[in-house]
C-alpha cells in the first residue's frame, strides 16, 4: 500500500508537487500535501503519471497477439509494460477467419487476468474488413466482405473480449456491420481505407467515431484524384481533420510522420481528440533483422530497422518497433505542448475514446493505481500495475 511523495504529479490539465497513496488497486488519496510517513516513496521531484493506454499494438519482445497463444499474448504485455503501458487493446492483422477467431476467444480468455504486465480489456479486431488496396504492410489473407450472418461469429464477442472494431466505409454491407457493432458497443473505426469525405460523413451517421493512424493508409485529395481528376475531392485524411466527432491517432515514433505532421495533427484535433499509439509489432526490444508481421511463418515479413519496421524492399513503411514512452518523448519534442497535454494523449483520451475514463486514464481518487514514475526525460523508472510494481 505505497505512498509516493514530492512527486510532480501530471494530472489531465496541470502539473504540481504533491503526493499520491493506494490501498491494493486503487487510489485512495491524491494531494498537493508532501506526506511526512517514514514509509512513503520519496520520487525527490520526479514526475508521477497515470500508465499509458493502448489504443493500437500488434506484438513486442518476439511475440505477436497473432501468434494465438496464452504466452505470447502475456510477453507482449509484458514487454509494453516496460514502456509505460498499463492496459492495452490486442490488436489482429490481417488473418484467416479461424485466425480471428481464435485471437477473440484469446482476447475473451485473458481480459482483466494478471498477464505479468499490461492488463488486457478486450481486443481490436483489425483487418477483416480493410479496403484491400489499402493493406498496407499486412498479409494478404481473408478480407471479409460484411455479411450478417458470418459477421456474428465475430460480433458474438462484443463485451466479451471484443471491444474495437475497424472498417473501411466504402465495403459494401459496412452500414449494417457499423450499425450492429456499435448497438453491442464497440468502438468502431475506420481505417485503411480509400473513401471519399462524402463517404467518412456517412459513417459518421452510422456511429464510427474514431479513425486509425492519421496520414497512414488512408486516402486524401492527392490518392482520390488518381481516379478522378476533377473536381479534387476530400477523403478520410481530411474528413478526420474535419469533423469533430472523430477522434483518432498517430503513430509518433519519428519515422511514420515527420515533426511538422504531428503538430498538424496536434493542432487540428487537439489533445482530446488525439491519442499517441505504438502500432508496434514483435520487434519492439529486439535487434534489428526481419520479423514477421503477424502470425509467426504465415505472416508477413518485414524488417526492424533503427527504430521503425520496413518492408523487406525498404520502400514502405511496416508498423511500429517503439514503446509507447518513446513515442510520448517524441511528441513533446516535435509539437513543444504542453507536458500535461502530452501525457494526456497517452492516458485519458485513449481511455475515453474506449469508454474506460472511470478506471484509468488519470491519477483520481477511485481509479486504478495504474502509475508511472518518469525521470526528467520522460525515461520509465517505476510501473505499477493495479498498484503491483511491475519493473
Amino acid at each position: 500500500m505505497p505512498t509516493f511523495t514530492n512527486a510532480n504529479i501530471i494530472y489531465p490539465d496541470h502539473i504540481a508537487l504533491g503526493s499520491l497513496s493506494t490501498i491494493g488497486n486503487r487510489i485512495t488519496n491524491v494531494t498537493s500535501i508532501i506526506a511526512s510517513d517514514a514509509d512513503a516513496i520519496d520520487l525527490k521531484g520526479k514526475y508521477l503519471a497515470p500508465g499509458f493506454v493502448e489504443l493500437h499494438v500488434h506484438g513486442g519482445d518476439g511475440a505477436d497477439f497473432m501468434d494465438l497463444t496464452a504466452e505470447a499474448f502475456r510477453t507482449v504485455c509484458r514487454c509494453h509494460a516496460r514502456h509505460g503501458t498499463t492496459t492495452v487493446t490486442p490488436t489482429s492483422t490481417v488473418a484467416t477467419t479461424a485466425q480471428y477467431v481464435r485471437f477473440l476467444e484469446l482476447c475473451q480468455e485473458l481480459t482483466n487476468t494478471d498477464t505479468g504486465g499490461a492488463r488486457i480489456i478486450g481486443g481490436h479486431l483489425y483487418g477483416p474488413y480493410f479496403h484491400p488496396p489499402a493493406k498496407g504492410c499486412h498479409p494478404i489473407a481473408d478480407f471479409l466482405t460484411p455479411d450478417p450472418i458470418a459477421d456474428e461469429r465475430l460480433l458474438a464477442f462484443a463485451g466479451c473480449g471484443l471491444t474495437t472494431l475497424t472498417i473501411a466505409p466504402e465495403t459494401p454491407g459496412t452500414e449494417q456491420l457499423a450499425r450492429a457493432a456499435c448497438e453491442r458497443g464497440l468502438l468502431v473505426t475506420a481505417g485503411h481505407s480509400y473513401c471519399t469525405f462524402q463517404e467518412v460523413e456517412a459513417a459518421i451517421g452510422w456511429g464510427v467515431r474514431h479513425v486509425d493512424h492519421l496520414f497512414c493508409a488512408m486516402s486524401d485529395r492527392a490518392r482520390l484524384r488518381q481516379a478522378q481528376a476533377f473536381p479534387m475531392r476530400a477523403g478520410l485524411l481530411e474528413a478526420t481533420l474535419y469533423f469533430d466527432e472523430l477522434t483518432t491517432e498517430v503513430i509518433a515514433d519519428g519515422w511514420h510522420l515527420s515533426p511538422e505532421l504531428l503538430r498538424l495533427a496536434y493542432k487540428s484535433k487537439g489533445p482530446d481528440r488525439l491519442a499517441i499509439v505504438s502500432d508496434s509489432m514483435r520487434a519492439v526490444d529486439r535487434p534489428n533483422g526481419e520479423y514477421w508481421f503477424g502470425a509467426e511463418g504465415n505472416g508477413e515479413k518485414i524488417r526492424r530497422q533503427g527504430d521503425v519496421g520496413v518492408t523487406l524492399d525498404g520502400q514502405g513503411l511496416a508498423s511500429g518497433v517503439m514503446g509507447q514512452d518513446h513515442g510520448v518523448r517524441t511528441m513533446w519534442k516535435a509539437t513543444a505542448a504542453p507536458l500535461h497535454e502530452v501525457i494526456r494523449m497517452a492516458t485519458l483520451t485513449p481511455a475515453r475514446i474506449l469508454g474506460i475514463d472511470a478506471e484509468v486514464g488519470s491519477l483520481a481518487v477511485g481509479k486504478r493505481a495504474d502509475l508511472l514514475v518518469l525521470d526528467a526525460t520522460l525515461n520509465v523508472e517505476q510501473v505499477y500495475i493495479g498498484g503491483v510494481n511491475q519493473c
